[in-house]
Protein backbone atom coordinates (compact mmCIF):
# COMPACT_ATOMS: atom_id res chain seq x y z
CA UNK A 1 0.00 0.00 0.00
CA UNK A 2 1.11 3.31 -0.86
CA UNK A 3 -0.11 6.43 1.46
CA UNK A 4 -1.05 9.62 -0.27
CA UNK A 5 -2.75 12.94 0.62
CA UNK A 6 -6.42 12.93 0.91
CA UNK A 7 -8.80 15.75 1.51
CA UNK A 8 -12.60 15.77 1.58
CA UNK A 9 -13.98 18.89 1.07
CA UNK A 10 -17.33 20.96 1.37
CA UNK A 11 -18.28 22.51 -2.18
CA UNK A 12 -20.40 25.65 -2.25
CA UNK A 13 -20.47 25.95 1.36
CA UNK A 14 -19.36 28.50 3.85
CA UNK A 15 -19.37 25.70 6.84
CA UNK A 16 -19.47 21.83 7.00
CA UNK A 17 -22.44 20.25 6.22
CA UNK A 18 -23.96 23.26 3.80
CA UNK A 19 -22.63 22.09 0.12
CA UNK A 20 -22.05 19.11 -1.73
CA UNK A 21 -19.07 16.62 -0.42
CA UNK A 22 -16.37 15.41 -2.13
CA UNK A 23 -13.20 13.56 -1.82
CA UNK A 24 -9.72 14.20 -3.61
CA UNK A 25 -6.56 12.36 -3.84
CA UNK A 26 -3.79 14.78 -4.45
CA UNK A 27 -1.17 12.22 -5.92
CA UNK A 28 -3.17 10.21 -8.38
CA UNK A 29 0.15 9.07 -9.87
CA UNK A 30 0.49 5.17 -10.70
CA UNK A 31 -3.20 4.59 -9.70
CA UNK A 32 -4.97 2.78 -13.08
CA UNK A 33 -8.81 3.14 -13.58
CA UNK A 34 -9.88 -0.18 -11.41
CA UNK A 35 -8.05 1.33 -8.71
CA UNK A 36 -9.11 4.79 -8.88
CA UNK A 37 -13.12 3.31 -8.92
CA UNK A 38 -12.51 1.32 -5.88
CA UNK A 39 -11.64 4.22 -4.28
CA UNK A 40 -14.90 6.10 -5.70
CA UNK A 41 -16.90 2.95 -4.18
CA UNK A 42 -15.25 2.75 -1.32
CA UNK A 43 -15.56 6.45 -0.54
CA UNK A 44 -19.33 6.70 -0.42
CA UNK A 45 -19.74 10.66 -2.09
CA UNK A 46 -21.60 11.61 -5.20
CA UNK A 47 -17.76 12.18 -6.77
CA UNK A 48 -13.83 11.54 -5.72
CA UNK A 49 -11.21 13.09 -7.80
CA UNK A 50 -7.49 12.31 -8.45
CA UNK A 51 -5.20 14.97 -9.27
CA UNK A 52 -2.34 14.50 -11.49
CA UNK A 53 0.63 16.09 -13.11
CA UNK A 54 0.00 17.93 -15.77
CA UNK A 55 0.84 17.17 -19.15
CA UNK A 56 0.36 20.25 -21.16
CA UNK A 57 2.54 23.08 -20.45
CA UNK A 58 -0.84 25.30 -20.06
CA UNK A 59 -2.23 23.12 -17.72
CA UNK A 60 -1.87 23.82 -13.78
CA UNK A 61 -2.78 20.17 -13.48
CA UNK A 62 -4.90 17.22 -14.15
CA UNK A 63 -8.35 15.50 -12.80
CA UNK A 64 -10.06 12.54 -13.26
CA UNK A 65 -13.05 12.12 -11.78
CA UNK A 66 -15.21 9.11 -10.33
CA UNK A 67 -18.80 8.54 -8.74
CA UNK A 68 -19.17 5.42 -7.36
CA UNK A 69 -20.32 3.59 -10.54
CA UNK A 70 -18.12 5.18 -13.47
CA UNK A 71 -15.76 7.78 -14.63
CA UNK A 72 -17.72 11.48 -15.20
CA UNK A 73 -16.04 13.24 -17.72
CA UNK A 74 -16.85 16.66 -16.05
CA UNK A 75 -18.64 17.34 -12.93
CA UNK A 76 -18.71 21.59 -10.95
CA UNK A 77 -18.85 20.67 -7.79
CA UNK A 78 -15.74 17.99 -8.62
CA UNK A 79 -13.83 20.98 -10.47
CA UNK A 80 -14.50 23.69 -7.67
CA UNK A 81 -13.69 21.40 -4.78
CA UNK A 82 -10.10 19.84 -6.33
CA UNK A 83 -9.20 23.50 -7.45
CA UNK A 84 -9.53 24.39 -3.47
CA UNK A 85 -7.61 21.10 -2.45
CA UNK A 86 -4.57 21.61 -5.32
CA UNK A 87 -4.78 25.45 -3.67
CA UNK A 88 -4.60 24.34 -0.14
CA UNK A 89 -1.95 22.26 -1.04
CA UNK A 90 0.67 23.99 -2.58
CA UNK A 91 0.59 22.19 -5.94
CA UNK A 92 -0.23 25.34 -7.95
CA UNK A 93 -0.83 28.76 -8.21
CA UNK A 94 -3.49 30.98 -10.25
CA UNK A 95 -2.09 32.97 -13.61
CA UNK A 96 -3.63 36.01 -13.72
CA UNK A 97 -6.19 35.05 -11.44
CA UNK A 98 -6.78 31.26 -13.74
CA UNK A 99 -5.76 28.09 -12.60
CA UNK A 100 -6.38 25.54 -15.64
CA UNK A 101 -7.75 22.10 -15.05
CA UNK A 102 -7.08 19.67 -17.72
CA UNK A 103 -9.54 16.28 -17.67
CA UNK A 104 -11.72 14.59 -20.32
CA UNK A 105 -13.55 17.24 -21.14
CA UNK A 106 -10.36 19.06 -22.16
CA UNK A 107 -8.97 21.90 -20.50
CA UNK A 108 -10.91 24.40 -18.01
CA UNK A 109 -10.45 27.30 -16.86
CA UNK A 110 -10.59 28.04 -12.85
CA UNK A 111 -11.55 31.49 -12.15
CA UNK A 112 -9.84 32.29 -8.31
CA UNK A 113 -11.17 35.07 -6.41
CA UNK A 114 -10.12 36.24 -2.75
CA UNK A 115 -8.25 34.61 0.31
CA UNK A 116 -8.28 32.68 3.19
CA UNK A 117 -12.65 31.05 4.02
CA UNK A 118 -14.04 33.92 1.76
CA UNK A 119 -12.17 32.87 -1.40
CA UNK A 120 -14.42 31.77 -4.27
CA UNK A 121 -13.72 29.62 -6.95
CA UNK A 122 -15.62 29.00 -10.19
CA UNK A 123 -15.12 26.61 -13.61
CA UNK A 124 -16.11 27.84 -17.13
CA UNK A 125 -18.61 24.94 -17.91
CA UNK A 126 -18.32 23.27 -21.00
CA UNK A 127 -20.21 25.13 -23.66
CA UNK A 128 -24.32 23.54 -22.93
CA UNK A 129 -26.72 23.23 -26.13
CA UNK A 130 -30.66 23.07 -26.41
CA UNK A 131 -31.02 20.27 -27.47
CA UNK A 132 -35.15 20.29 -27.28
CA UNK A 133 -37.89 22.21 -26.11
CA UNK A 134 -41.12 20.26 -25.52
CA UNK A 135 -44.40 20.62 -24.10
CA UNK A 136 -45.76 19.42 -20.30
CA UNK A 137 -48.19 17.24 -22.45
CA UNK A 138 -45.13 15.08 -24.51
CA UNK A 139 -45.93 11.40 -23.41
CA UNK A 140 -42.08 11.47 -21.83
CA UNK A 141 -42.80 14.24 -19.43
CA UNK A 142 -46.36 13.92 -18.83
CA UNK A 143 -46.28 11.82 -15.78
CA UNK A 144 -43.21 13.79 -14.16
CA UNK A 145 -44.76 17.01 -14.35
CA UNK A 146 -48.81 15.84 -13.77
CA UNK A 147 -48.40 17.12 -10.22
CA UNK A 148 -45.63 20.12 -10.66
CA UNK A 149 -47.21 23.56 -10.77
CA UNK A 150 -45.69 24.67 -13.92
CA UNK A 151 -44.07 28.23 -14.03
CA UNK A 152 -44.10 30.25 -17.64
CA UNK A 153 -41.08 29.41 -19.19
CA UNK A 154 -41.45 25.43 -21.34
CA UNK A 155 -39.64 22.28 -20.36
CA UNK A 156 -35.99 21.92 -22.30
CA UNK A 157 -33.69 19.08 -22.63
CA UNK A 158 -29.78 20.59 -22.17
CA UNK A 159 -26.64 19.23 -22.45
CA UNK A 160 -23.70 20.77 -21.12
CA UNK A 161 -21.42 17.26 -21.21
CA UNK A 162 -24.20 16.11 -19.44
CA UNK A 163 -27.88 16.01 -20.23
CA UNK A 164 -30.60 17.16 -17.71
CA UNK A 165 -34.30 18.19 -18.21
CA UNK A 166 -35.42 21.76 -16.93
CA UNK A 167 -38.83 22.69 -15.50
CA UNK A 168 -39.69 25.70 -13.92
CA UNK A 169 -42.16 25.86 -11.47
CA UNK A 170 -44.57 28.28 -10.09
CA UNK A 171 -42.66 29.87 -7.33
CA UNK A 172 -40.42 28.58 -4.72
CA UNK A 173 -42.96 27.33 -1.83
CA UNK A 174 -44.23 24.80 -4.65
CA UNK A 175 -40.95 24.01 -5.52
CA UNK A 176 -39.55 23.28 -1.80
CA UNK A 177 -42.96 21.34 -1.30
CA UNK A 178 -42.41 19.04 -4.03
CA UNK A 179 -42.55 15.53 -3.58
CA UNK A 180 -40.75 13.87 -6.58
CA UNK A 181 -42.49 11.26 -9.20
CA UNK A 182 -39.46 8.98 -8.99
CA UNK A 183 -40.60 6.39 -10.87
CA UNK A 184 -41.10 8.96 -13.87
CA UNK A 185 -37.87 10.25 -13.17
CA UNK A 186 -36.40 7.42 -13.66
CA UNK A 187 -38.38 5.76 -16.87
CA UNK A 188 -37.37 9.57 -18.00
CA UNK A 189 -33.69 9.11 -17.49
CA UNK A 190 -33.21 5.70 -19.07
CA UNK A 191 -35.31 6.86 -22.50
CA UNK A 192 -33.86 10.46 -23.12
CA UNK A 193 -29.99 9.49 -21.91
CA UNK A 194 -30.15 12.46 -19.35
CA UNK A 195 -29.22 12.51 -15.88
CA UNK A 196 -32.95 13.55 -14.99
CA UNK A 197 -35.06 16.58 -13.60
CA UNK A 198 -33.36 19.53 -12.70
CA UNK A 199 -36.99 21.61 -11.27
CA UNK A 200 -36.77 25.69 -10.66
CA UNK A 201 -38.15 28.72 -9.37
CA UNK A 202 -37.36 32.29 -9.09
CA UNK A 203 -37.44 33.69 -5.43
CA UNK A 204 -37.71 36.91 -3.84
CA UNK A 205 -34.69 36.21 -1.19
CA UNK A 206 -31.91 38.94 -0.87
CA UNK A 207 -29.18 36.28 -1.30
CA UNK A 208 -30.28 34.09 -4.10
CA UNK A 209 -32.47 34.56 -7.31
CA UNK A 210 -33.53 31.17 -7.61
CA UNK A 211 -34.68 27.57 -5.50
CA UNK A 212 -33.02 24.71 -7.57
CA UNK A 213 -33.88 20.85 -7.09
CA UNK A 214 -32.16 18.44 -8.68
CA UNK A 215 -33.78 15.03 -9.22
CA UNK A 216 -31.03 12.13 -10.63
CA UNK A 217 -33.59 9.39 -12.40
CA UNK A 218 -30.91 6.90 -13.40
CA UNK A 219 -28.67 5.02 -12.96
CA UNK A 220 -29.15 5.64 -9.00
CA UNK A 221 -32.45 8.00 -7.90
CA UNK A 222 -31.64 10.71 -5.38
CA UNK A 223 -31.26 14.45 -5.11
CA UNK A 224 -28.20 15.93 -5.67
CA UNK A 225 -27.33 18.35 -2.65
CA UNK A 226 -25.90 20.95 -4.83
CA UNK A 227 -24.87 20.45 -8.90
CA UNK A 228 -22.74 22.83 -9.89
CA UNK A 229 -22.92 21.23 -14.04
CA UNK A 230 -26.71 21.37 -14.09
CA UNK A 231 -26.66 24.82 -12.74
CA UNK A 232 -24.53 25.99 -15.20
CA UNK A 233 -26.74 23.83 -18.08
CA UNK A 234 -29.66 26.28 -16.42
CA UNK A 235 -28.07 28.98 -16.66
CA UNK A 236 -27.52 28.99 -20.58
CA UNK A 237 -31.01 28.01 -20.93
CA UNK A 238 -32.05 31.01 -19.23
CA UNK A 239 -29.71 32.81 -21.61
CA UNK A 240 -30.94 31.59 -24.32
CA UNK A 241 -34.01 32.50 -23.26
CA UNK A 242 -33.24 35.92 -22.57
CA UNK A 243 -34.41 35.40 -18.79
CA UNK A 244 -31.47 35.78 -16.75
CA UNK A 245 -32.16 36.73 -12.83
CA UNK A 246 -30.25 38.98 -11.10
CA UNK A 247 -27.76 41.81 -12.47
CA UNK A 248 -25.44 41.42 -15.66
CA UNK A 249 -25.64 37.95 -16.02
CA UNK A 250 -24.49 37.42 -12.30
CA UNK A 251 -26.39 35.55 -9.73
CA UNK A 252 -27.11 33.45 -6.83
CA UNK A 253 -28.76 29.90 -6.25
CA UNK A 254 -30.09 27.77 -3.06
CA UNK A 255 -30.13 24.10 -3.50
CA UNK A 256 -29.89 21.04 -1.43
CA UNK A 257 -32.72 22.11 2.42
CA UNK A 258 -35.05 19.26 1.10
CA UNK A 259 -32.09 16.53 1.30
CA UNK A 260 -30.21 18.37 4.76
CA UNK A 261 -28.05 20.84 3.26
CA UNK A 262 -27.93 24.59 2.66
CA UNK A 263 -25.71 25.34 -0.70
CA UNK A 264 -25.47 28.77 -2.54
CA UNK A 265 -24.02 28.42 -5.70
CA UNK A 266 -22.86 31.94 -7.97
CA UNK A 267 -23.47 31.49 -11.53
CA UNK A 268 -22.19 34.37 -14.14
CA UNK A 269 -22.63 34.15 -18.30
CA UNK A 270 -20.31 36.43 -19.49
CA UNK A 271 -20.32 38.45 -22.18
CA UNK A 272 -19.16 35.55 -25.35
CA UNK A 273 -22.02 33.31 -23.57
CA UNK A 274 -20.09 31.31 -21.24
CA UNK A 275 -21.19 30.25 -17.69
CA UNK A 276 -19.00 30.09 -15.12
CA UNK A 277 -20.22 27.97 -11.95
CA UNK A 278 -19.04 28.39 -8.32
CA UNK A 279 -18.66 29.70 -4.66
CA UNK A 280 -16.80 28.95 -1.54
CA UNK A 281 -15.28 25.34 -0.55
CA UNK A 282 -14.67 24.57 3.30
CA UNK A 283 -12.02 21.81 4.01
CA UNK A 284 -13.14 19.23 6.58
CA UNK A 285 -10.67 16.43 6.93
CA UNK A 286 -6.88 16.64 5.76
CA UNK A 287 -5.11 13.71 5.71
CA UNK A 288 -3.49 10.34 3.90
CA UNK A 289 -5.14 7.18 2.48
CA UNK A 290 -3.47 4.27 2.32
CA UNK A 291 -4.39 2.02 -0.66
Amino acid sequence: MTSRRYAQLDVFADRPGAGNPLAVVLDGAGLDDATMQAIARWTRLPETTFVFPATKPEASYGIRIFSPRREVPFAGHPSVGTAHAVLEAGLASPRDGLLMQEGIAGLLPLRVEGSGPTRTIAVRTPRAKVMEIASPEDPRLRDVLATLPLGALPPALMDGGRRWWLAELSDEAALRAATPPWEAIGTLAEATGSMGLCAFARSDDPVYFLAVRAWVGAPAQFEDAASGAANATLAAWLASQNALPGNDGRYRISQGREVGHDAIIELYVDEEGDVWSGGRVCSVVDGQIAW
